[in-house]
């Protein structure tokens, strides 16, 4: 019977939920659904995986699932990658959707490369990442994928939690959370407050997060009420430029640009009242509100300039459900946004020029951007046979931008400035799957699906001198799954293989002109896994094989940056894996020892330049003291080995990193009450 227990306990503490006949998600269809009956891949991080981890980057757990790439930057800096490659400019703000409790943390034309950090993922109940194209339900911006943080739920009664961690380079964290049930009303409150030195010269980083979530019952009605908002103020390390100079740990210490930073603030409030008319109606309205901001040098440009961005948001979320005899349901909904947000970019530095490129003193941009939003769709699963479930929707998404110049028209330099225009951008999105149960742990599934998205604000209106104004066209992308998932003698697995095709992908070319009319393809295979081994030992593994490729030839004036159809995109490995074997000596004494596997990848569009991958080891564990007492702590790097955690390279073919923080100890204590 120990046996058991020990197996059972490292089974489900510790390991992601891929598939099985209890495992609920909610990012399908905004509320409670089988896993099994998803037509399309969502991979669950739970409560106790988060805690166990206790990651201090978002990457650091999300990058356990398959198909996903987070490479860190500098303090909060990172780039996300699911299902594709690495994407900068517009591609990169807007191809992945954030989410927090269903909710875009960002509007959709105003997107954040680094847009992670804004999201509590220290404290999250759950977290839930769907690759590519994400349902009916989900327009704009859920090209790639999206993930959705899912706040804590509140408590049955009252309880509360402290953590305490410390570590090398000055890293200092508290996180605590307080809930309680008193009535009708149920409460939770969590706040977050870290501070670490950094390892690199010149990188503190200062963050604060806090959510409040409140739910009350009554009858047929229920208000679930979200408050939630981040504070940054980091000092930021720049690029290590030189070809392999990341392995030179002393050069790897040092910050080209120790005066580089940046602040951000945003703060979120959503109410999601639910109404059961009975007779399987039920209507579902979420009012919402944002508001972001953020100023940074940039000091991945030559011109260091500071740039102020921000952002005021008001909106609804409408869903009507209806559910009929048989297990048939449909979905009505209305998703509608108004958004107000300013931009303006300033260089300090004396105009000088590089290469062609003139980079003027002074302003550069002073923007006003109004968007609006309106999306009507419908969402519908029919179960046709007894085992077998049909999914259908489609939905059409309109937004329109006025944008206003501040400042005076014209070129100037390398920068011009739009006169004022209004753009609109219609796309309809398709959605069909099937579902096959083959028993109550096992089901494949098959998933046609189609994502898209506006063009960001910065693609249309921040140009330089060489684009054309009113070019850019909103991104689509055809996908095609199919997978299986399940538990079979004790191995819960998710298996799924896809193809995707990408039109008008756009981005700034080298020489400075648009490239409106891109295509990609992207096809890959991936696995995810966990199994209880003998004598308390369990094993998790997530793997992904793709090739992200170019579907058209562009020539460039240099050959690294040309594009010759069917070769490899820059920053898109062909393999990534993390495997983690666990023990667990007795309930709440567990250790974990992590692999992680990094391809190589291409750095160029030419494929002339690449980085050679890496494989790293981490190690974690916790200790359960008492009821009320428990102690944890992690080695990052365990063997200490220098790698990048991001390679890239510059038009001109400089090699550029963001250098591997080296062995790394960490520790805490959590108390709970």
């Amino acid at each position: 019977m120990r046996a058991q227990l020990l197996l059972a306990t490292a089974f489900f503490v510790s390991l992601p939920a891929w598939a099985d006949d209890e495992t609920i998600v909610v990012t399908g269809t905004r509320s409670g659904t089988k896993l099994l009956d998803l037509a399309g891949n969502d991979a669950v991080l739970s409560t106790d995986q988060i805690q166990f981890t206790a990651p201090q980057r978002p990457a650091e757990i999300l990058n356990q699932l398959p198909g996903v790439n987070i490479q860190q930057g500098s303090g909060e800096e990172h780039t996300t990658a699911i299902r594709g490659p690495v994407l900068n400019g517009g591609a990169g703000q807007g191809s992945v959707l954030y989410l927090e409790d269903g909710i875009p943390l960002r509007s959709a034309g105003f997107g954040n490369v680094n847009g992670l950090y804004e999201a509590n993922a220290e404290q999250a109940g759950s977290i839930e990442v769907v690759r590519g194209p994400g349902s009916a339900l989900y327009g704009s911006n859920a090209v790639h994928g999206l993930v959705n943080f899912i706040p804590r739920a509140p408590s049955a009664g009252l309880e509360g939690q402290l953590d305490l961690t410390a570590g090398e380079f000055g890293l200092w964290q508290q996180l605590g959370t307080v809930s309680d049930t008193i009535g009708n009303n149920a409460f939770r409150v969590s706040a977050e407050n870290d501070h670490n030195s950094g390892w690199r010269d010149d990188t503190r980083v200062d963050e604060q997060k806090m959510v409040l979530r409140d739910v009350w019952t009554g009858g047929a009605d229920t208000v679930t009420t979200t408050i939630s908002g981040q504070q940054l103020n980091q000092q930021t390390g720049a690029y290590l430029q030189g070809n392999d100079s990341y392995l030179n740990y002393a050069l790897a210490k040092t910050n080209p640009v120790p005066n580089a930073y940046r602040k951000a603030d945003s703060i979120r409030g959503a109410v999601r009242w639910q109404h059961d008319f009975g007779d399987g109606l039920e209507l579902s309205v979420t009012p919402f509100t944002r508001y972001t901001a953020m100023n940074f040098l940039m000091h991945f440009l030559p011109s260091l300039a500071i740039q102020t961005n921000a952002h005021y948001s008001f909106g609804a979320q409408t869903m009507l459900y209806k559910n009929f005899e048989g297990g048939h349901q449909l979905i009505f909904g209305f998703d509608t946004e108004y958004t107000d947000g300013w931009f303006t970019e300033f260089q300090n530095l004396p105009t000088f020029t590089l290469g062609k490129s003139v980079y003027i003193h002074g302003l550069h941009y002073d923007l006003n951007v109004q968007a609006k939003t309106a999306a009507p769709y419908i969402h519908s699963e029919w179960q046709i046979l007894d085992h077998t479930r049909l999914t259908a929707g489609i939905r059409a998404e309109e937004t329109a931008y006025d944008y206003s110049n501040e400042a005076s028209s014209g070129i100037f330099g390398l920068y011009q400035r739009p006169p004022d225009r209004s753009d609109d951008f219609l796309t309809v999105t398709p959605k069909l799957g099937l579902v096959q149960e083959w028993d109550k742990a096992l089901s494949s599934y098959i998933n046609l699906s189609e994502g898209a998205r506006a063009p960001q604000v910065t693609d249309l209106y921040e140009l330089q001198n060489k684009q054309v104004v009113g070019q850019v066209k909103s991104e689509t992308l055809q996908s095609a799954e199919i997978g299986t998932r399940g538990t079979v003698h004790g191995v819960t697995f998710d298996l799924d293989g896809y193809w995707m095709h990408k039109d008008h992908y756009f981005y700034r070319a080298a020489d400075g002109t648009n490239v409106p009319d891109g295509k990609t393809d992207h096809r890959g295979i991936e696995l995810g896994m966990s199994a209880p081994l003998a004598y308390g030992f369990d094993v998790g593994f997530s793997g992904t094989y793709a090739r992200h490729t170019y579907a058209f030839t562009r020539a460039d004036s240099t050959a690294i940056n040309s594009v010759t159809k069917g070769s490899d995109m820059p920053e898109a490995p062909h393999t990534i894996a993390n495997t983690r074997l666990g023990y667990t000596l007795q309930p709440g004494i567990r250790a974990e020892l992590e692999w992680v596997h990094m391809g190589s990848y291409t750095l160029d569009n030419a494929d002339t330049h690449s980085y050679g991958g890496h494989e790293l080891l981490n190690l974690r564990a916790t200790a359960k003291l008492s009821d009320n007492l428990t102690l944890h702590g992690k080695i990052l790097n365990l063997t200490n080995r220098p790698y990048a955690d991001r390679a890239a390279i510059t038009t001109t073919g400089v090699n550029e990193y963001f250098p591997g923080e080296p062995l790394t100890v960490i520790g805490g204590i959590t108390a709970s009450f």
